[in-house]
């Protein structure tokens, strides 16, 4: 494998694409996910690769082997996340817009309105990749929406030094390098960075673990969910919800924190007489639901994605993001109620 691997680093230095794109694309889905966990967005993560891999191949004949190319790539896909961060201008947060509902007042407004899922689809093979040495988090754990909010709120060098040594397991003298840093910098930054994420999730020690993905206990809880939200019933919802559950639905700012509110809210969706057939997907390593709001002439359109956050046998967390994820998720925009089973 290192003489195939030579040949194929000395063809690609020579300008040979076939060779570049051999090299490279054993890398590809764990950067994309990378560049996902930096930006927050599923779109500026693929957008960031492209360039990643474009000034690779641009830039291959300087590769000079000193660090190993899974390294070099890393190198090069987190100054773009950098760069990327710095320049661009972070979505506004959109209005209100669900007719004939009036939402009860939030609990606070969140920040973090660029947030969007990642199909588990593209997540495959990358959750169960072996880790660095220096890493603290498990991969399913690193994935999750909550840490991947938590990760947002960091100012972008902190955001980098967690990923790279806490995530991915780089060691400090690999990330100095990566960041055209000093040791003492990172280890500073690292510092920082777990106080503050920490201040931002301090229960999430105290909860119980989610029920293994798709084991018997999990799909007890979403069928449950399913029943009651697609037949609007508010208690059977109410029940499954923790006391201090939250709700967001990014673009849109607002932020709900508690049974009572969560149950308002979702009272007043069901009042308007908004009725919902529920496709099951994966985000995240969590359960999700494409939302098909139902319509008179027979068809259900898409309004959005929703993503549970299960601890035991509850939901503790429930985001909802824009029916413009769907087409990721190889979700349709509308279906025929006759393609819902009942």
């Amino acid at each position: 494998m290192g003489e195939v691997a030579a040949d194929l680093i000395s063809r690609a230095r020579a300008g040979d694409g076939d060779a570049f794109r051999q090299l490279t694309e054993p890398y590809r889905r764990e950067l994309q996910v990378h560049c996902y966990r930096m930006l927050g967005s599923i779109q500026d993560a693929e957008d960031v690769l492209q360039d990643t891999l474009l000034a690779a191949w641009q830039g291959f004949a300087g590769f000079e082997g000193r660090a190993s190319l899974r390294t070099w790539l890393y190198r090069i896909a987190t100054n773009r996340c950098l760069n990327a961060r710095r320049s661009a201008s972070r979505r506004l947060p959109k209005e209100w817009d669900v007719p004939n509902v009036e939402p009860p007042e939030p609990t606070r407004l969140g920040e973090v309105v660029w947030l969007e899922p990642i199909p588990d689809a593209l997540l495959e093979g990358v959750t169960d990749a072996p880790l660095g040495p220096e890493a603290r988090y498990e991969q399913t754990e690193s994935i999750s929406l909550a840490f991947v909010t938590a990760l947002q709120i960091l100012p972008p060098r902190q955001l980098a030094v967690l990923i790279l040594r806490d995530v991915l397991g780089f060691h400090a003298n690999e990330v100095a390098d990566m960041l055209d840093s000093s040791i003492e910098s990172v280890k500073s930054a690292l510092k920082r960075a777990r106080a503050s994420l920490q201040d931002q999730r301090p229960t999430a020690d105290d909860r119980e673990p989610p029920p293994t993905s798709d084991s018997r206990s999990e799909d007890a809880i979403v069928a449950k969910f399913v029943r009651a939200w697609e037949s609007a019933d508010l208690d059977a919802l109410v029940a499954l919800l923790t006391d201090d559950v939250f709700m967001s639905m990014p673009p849109m700012p607002f932020e709900y924190q508690g049974q009572d509110v969560v149950a308002r809210f979702c009272a007043g969706i069901f009042r308007a007489g908004r009725r919902f057939d529920l496709v099951p997907t994966r985000a995240n390593g969590q359960p999700a639901f494409g939302a098909y709001l139902r319509a008179p002439n027979g068809m259900s359109h898409g309004t959005g994605l929703y993503v549970l956050t299960l601890t035991g046998d509850r939901i503790c967390a429930l985001t909802r993001f824009e029916n413009s994820v769907l087409p990721s998720f190889g979700l349709p925009r509308s279906l025929p109620r006759l393609q819902k089973s009942e």
